[in-house]
């Protein structure tokens, strides 16, 4: 594709917007952040709202283990390839079918009485998750060119977090009117928009640069990765990925039984908090989209961080405020704007700091990395809420945020040097 060649001049909003490279983007969003949202938000909701305790609830958190360690199985995913519709689509199509099938599955599981068939079909949705993540996010970075890398994964990142209305907005509405056994098949069938994406998108045509032996998928993406940055710079970068979104993730680790905690119903969560979230982000993809179009990534990342870090406070006076729908709308919609913003522009960020040619191993490791805090330290979330409470929690949250941040000055400063400055002793 010619679109794939550098180009010297920023393209213009409407060229940015209206290509079927953007469109893409839309699914690709949509279908990866469905199972996560789906762990992450509804499985929760429905643990509290069948009786399970807040400490086992934060415990789930490790089922998301998939997540952190997806880069040990991607070098196979770069190497190998189905007999059908080419090396990226058909891993594409095997996940998004085992998705459909395991998130369904939940509706014949009963908490109370299996809760280790819950974690156990968690841990394989997580698995097909992570997988169907790899892949996407490699043949989302194949597909995209450099000077759209910026626009493509903040569209990217806001259909990822449209997609948590299903499980978060719809799953708990229905919750109030029919078996969850119900919820879980019409939440499933959601995965189809994924699957009928993927048998109707081409692949991206960079099948010459594939590895050609397993060696080679999994030495080469960590020897390019370390020879173009230095050793330093490389360790300074994979530390800046651990700590930028520790904050904000582990703020959202327990959101739905907060909500419930708060006296919140099911249909009150899923129509108040969730509306406002959709317009909120409706509002980042509008402002989101055109500010990484016309500034560069690095500044981004200081804009949204702002923002992303006071959005947690919302959460920290709605622990306060108590039962309030004003209150509630406000703390969603701020949190889906920041938190959104935010993971947009260091999603363009790792994608910028990935090769194409080793797309999947370098973005798995990535993005393992920017996970770990979402599974190791979230786990401990229910313990400390239930030692400190609400509001010192989302207050801690919102300190973890700030090393994070001031690790900027250094990976991602405001006024980049250029190579030419960099060489000046």
């Amino acid at each position: 594709m010619s679109s794939t060649s550098p180009v010297s001049n920023s393209p213009t909003i409407k060229e940015a917007l209206f290509n079927k490279r953007i469109l893409i983007c839309i699914f690709t969003g949509f279908s990866s952040g469905l199972p996560l949202f789906f762990l992450y938000q509804l499985v929760p909701g429905w643990l509290r709202s069948e009786g399970v305790s807040l400490a086992e609830i934060g415990l789930f958190s490790l089922i998301g283990i998939p997540y952190v360690w997806k880069f040990l199985w991607s070098p196979a995913m770069d190497r190998y390839s189905f007999p059908f519709l080419g090396r990226r689509r058909g891993w594409m199509l095997f996940t998004q079918v085992c998705l459909l099938i395991s998130i369904a599955s939940f509706g014949y599981i009963n908490p109370t009485m299996s809760i280790w068939t819950v974690a156990y079909l968690a841990a394989a949705v997580a698995f097909f998750s992570a997988s169907q993540d790899i892949v996407l996010d490699a043949y989302r970075r194949e597909l995209l060119p450099d000077h759209e890398l910026g626009i493509g994964n903040s569209i990217h990142v806001q259909a990822y977090r449209l997609s948590g209305l299903v499980p978060g907005s719809l799953g708990f509405i229905l919750a109030d009117h029919m078996p969850w056994q119900l919820v879980f098949f019409v939440v499933a069938a959601f995965m189809l928009t994924g699957i009928i994406m993927t048998l109707c998108v081409s692949e991206a045509r960079r099948e010459a640069n594939a590895p050609q032996t397993l060696k080679q998928a999994v030495v080469l993406p960590f020897k390019d990765f370390i020879n173009r940055e230095g050793v330093k710079s490389a360790l300074m970068i994979l530390s800046f990925l651990f700590l930028y979104k520790l904050g904000d993730n582990m703020a959202t680790a327990l959101q739905t039984p907060f909500f419930i905690d708060l006296g919140f119903s099911n249909t009150e969560i899923g129509v108040v908090a969730k509306t406002a979230s959709l317009i909120a982000m409706t509002i980042g993809l509008a402002v989101g989209g055109i500010i990484m179009i016309k500034l560069s990534i690095n500044r981004a990342l200081w804009l949204f961080g702002f923002v992303q870090i006071i959005s947690i406070l919302g959460f920290a006076a709605l622990a306060e405020i108590g039962h309030n729908t004003y209150a509630l709308a406000f703390a969603m919609g701020f949190e889906y704007l920041g938190v959104g913003l935010g993971t947009a522009a260091f999603t363009a960020f790792i994608a910028k700091t990935t090769n194409p040619t080793f797309a999947a191993t370098q973005f798995a490791l990535f993005t393992a990395l920017t996970a770990l805090p979402r599974t190791f330290a979230n786990a401990s979330t229910g313990f400390i809420v239930e030692q400190v409470g609400w509001t010192s929690f989302f207050l801690l949250c919102t300190a973890l945020a700030v090393p994070g941040m001031l690790m900027l000055f250094k990976v991602a400063p405001w006024n980049p040097k250029t190579k030419a400055e960099n060489k000046q002793p």
